[in-house]
């Protein structure tokens, strides 16, 4: 069980993107996405009893969101990321056994990856982040860097959504029919 304290606050301000365009997404009837909250439990708040100041995790967290897209399922993980390369320490194994669950019962599995300094958002696919997991378990690098990105899944703002991350699952679709 791990503990939690400020690093509750790490990457609230892309998730937050992310709820403001699943809003617009469902709201559109586009697409329904869900926030799983990470289970704790609470043990040290502040005097007003309004903030949590030390926690457990209950259990190993999945994936920040699931959902459907037009009858496709749909889970990913937002991260953030303040240089030009990513490093894997990142993303745990349980997230990645999941997600390869889910990728084998039909599902779409993602990370979308905000890099901080150069304000980039990138769609990861599933099937990439297990060429640089491998790498990595293999004994090679433990991270992948902005070069080894695909140039096509990253994402910019349009009409009114923050983080339009749809074009690019419907772009990992269709390299899976190729």
């Amino acid at each position: 069980m791990g503990t939690w304290s400020s690093r509750g606050l790490r990457g609230s301000v892309f998730e937050e993107m992310i709820n403001r365009t699943n809003e617009k997404y469902e709201e559109s009837g586009l697409c329904l996405m869900q926030k799983i909250p990470t289970p704790i439990t609470p043990i040290k708040m502040n005097e007003e009893h309004t903030q949590i100041t030390l926690a457990y995790f209950d259990k190993k967290s999945t994936v920040d969101y699931i959902g459907a897209v037009q009858g496709i399922p749909l889970c990913f993980d937002a991260k953030e990321c303040a240089t030009d390369t990513f490093r894997l320490q990142n993303i745990h194994e349980h997230q990645v056994d999941f997600m390869e669950k889910f990728e084998k019962q039909g599902g779409v599995s993602f990370f979308l990856i905000y890099y901080t300094k150069q304000n980039l958002m990138y769609y990861l696919r599933f099937s990439r982040l297990k060429e640089f997991w491998e790498r990595a378990k293999n004994g090679g690098r433990k991270s992948f860097s902005m070069d080894e990105t695909e140039k096509e899944y990253f994402i910019k703002s349009k009409n009114g959504l923050l983080v339009p991350y749809l074009d690019a699952v419907n772009l990992d679709l269709q390299s899976r029919d190729e």
